[in-house]
Order: C-alpha cells, then sequence, then structure tokens
C-alpha cells in the first residue's frame, strides 16, 4: 500500500509545501544566477525517468552556457565551467530543489534513485539487474547517503538495488533524515574526471561486502580506500580523483 499510494501522497505534499515555503529562497538564487552569469536560471535536460521513459529535469543552472554536454566527471576540468555562486550551490545540493516541480507533477519522487543521463548506458544497465529503473527517480536517495559522486556504477547501482527490496516509510525515513546530515557535512561532491585504476580497484573491494539480503550491518574492506556502513549513515571512502 505504501509503495503504490501512500509514497505518492508523501511527494504530492512534500513538494507542494516545499515550493510555497521555499519560495523566497528560489528567487533569492534566481536573481542571483541571472545577474552573475549569462543564460538562464534553470537548467534543464533529458533524463531516465521510470520504466525508462525520458523526462524533463530542472536544476538551478550552476554551469556557464559553453559548457560541453556531458555529465560533469567527465569533464577534464570542470571547476573552469561551475560559476562563483554553482559552485555554494552544488556543495549545498541548492541546484537540486527546482526538482521539486518534477516531484509534484508526478516525475520523480523525494526518495528515489538518482535519475540518470540516457548516455549512462553502464548505469542504466546495472540498475536493470535491480528493477532500479521500474520506479520513480528520487530527489535523493540510499546511494546518496552512501557516497553520492564517490561511488563507482556498481557500486551505487547495488545501494540502488538495496533500496528497492527495502521500499518502505522506514526506509525512505532513513533517507531523508541521512540526506539532511550529507548536505551539511558536504560529503561525497566530486568533480571531474575519476582515476579508473583506482575506481576499480574499490569497486572490486566493495562489491564483497554489499549483498542486497544484508541487514545493513557494517562491512569493512580489505583495501583501506573502502569501508561502507550499511546499517546508519556511510563510513566515507578515501578520496580520489572522482568516482560517478
Amino acid at each position: 500500500m505504501y509503495k503504490s499510494f501512500f509514497k505518492r501522497i508523501i511527494d504530492l505534499i512534500l513538494s507542494f509545501f516545499g515550493i510555497l515555503f521555499l519560495c523566497p529562497i528560489l528567487l533569492v538564487f534566481a536573481i542571483i544566477i541571472k545577474s552573475t552569469s549569462k543564460g538562464p536560471v534553470l537548467f534543464k535536460q533529458v533524463r531516465v525517468g521510470k520504466k525508462q521513459k525520458p523526462f524533463t529535469i530542472y536544476k538551478f543552472r550552476s554551469m556557464r552556457i559553453d559548457t560541453p554536454d556531458m555529465p560533469t566527471h567527465l569533464l577534464e576540468n570542470p571547476d573552469s565551467y561551475i560559476t562563483k555562486v554553482g559552485a555554494f550551490m552544488r556543495k549545498t545540493s541548492i541546484d537540486e530543489l527546482p526538482q521539486l516541480l518534477n516531484i509534484f507533477a508526478g516525475s520523480m519522487a523525494v526518495i528515489g534513485p538518482r535519475p540518470a543521463l540516457f548516455a549512462q548506458e553502464d548505469l542504466i544497465a546495472e540498475r536493470d539487474k535491480y528493477g532500479a529503473n521500474d520506479v520513480r527517480p528520487g530527489l535523493t536517495g540510499w546511494a546518496q547517503i552512501n557516497g553520492r559522486d564517490e561511488l563507482a556504477i556498481e557500486v551505487k547501482a547495488k545501494f540502488d538495488g538495496e533500496y528497492i527490496e527495502k521500499l518502505s516509510f522506514g526506509m525512505d525515513l532513513k533517507c531523508f533524515f541521512g540526506t539532511i546530515m550529507q548536505v551539511l557535512k558536504g560529503d561525497g561532491v566530486v568533480e571531474g574526471k575519476s582515476n579508473d585504476d583506482a575506481q576499480d580497484i574499490e569497486v572490486d573491494e566493495c562489491l564483497k561486502n554489499i549483498e542486497i539480503n544484508s541487514e545493513f550491518n557494517n562491512e569493512n574492506c580489505e583495501n583501506d580506500t573502502c569501508n561502507y556502513e550499511l546499517h546508519d549513515d556511510k563510513q566515507s571512502t578515501e578520496e580520489h580523483n572522482d568516482a560517478i
């Protein structure tokens, strides 16, 4: 009942009051964006929605309009494209607030796997293994509070699969309050290209410790660069140049 009815009702209520009460903040940042850089206030992009149907996602524009059309982590020097206010918005996730419109419209949920780009075929394929493409993508989710940008694709998909299996009101509360802690700490935001060799080592070690039927117990990897906590908040991975 929660998955098919109450989850959507909660999304409607939270998005409606979120838009209502955050209007002053949204307006302030809209003015700042427009006055400090050329281009529109909102960034629009087609993403993968429920059942892999396309939808247009909304964000505050945090990068210059001449930025190459590719995921930020693939850019050679992303800092050169990020605007001054954009760096702050990305760090605090304020750039994601316009997605309250997506949630209210029904193309997204408050909690769920983050919407992928259609170009991220590897991530889409990995999520298919766990049915993570069959639900509405979320403003935040289980993978986000367990590593966010630091997670490799296989690990991120595993966490998305765990969320699908454990989807409940309690799980959504865990993700919701976990996200607040992540934003306050500013953890997990990584820009630029990754060190693929280091990432591959991390993936091999971490996948051993993430079991879909686990009870979110702590598991420690032999590699010092990895230690995920599957009970409450995650233990951050050792920083590397970038991970998806």
